[in-house]
């Protein structure tokens, strides 16, 4: 069974909503990604993530591959 659950990351670096875009596109295909949303009037990105498929620092590495800086928030 697989455990889903929410992170929030810090997103730094958009300077428009098509920023927001192509990190949620690319975040889609990350195995174990069920949805995300990243905003960037708030910065943030929000996934909902299978752990036993991928790990935070997966999704780190996929926005940081981007250009932006992005870390965890509590």
């Amino acid at each position: 069974m697989a455990s889903t659950e929410k992170f929030t990351f810090q997103v730094e670096g958009m300077h428009c909503g098509s920023c927001a875009l192509l990190i949620d596109d690319a975040l889609e295909d990350l195995p174990g990604v069920l949805s995300t949303q990243t905003t960037m009037k708030k910065g943030v990105s929000i996934v909902e993530l299978d752990a036993d498929r991928s790990s935070v620092e997966d999704v780190i590495k996929v926005i940081e591959e981007l250009g932006y800086r992005a870390s965890p928030r509590p």
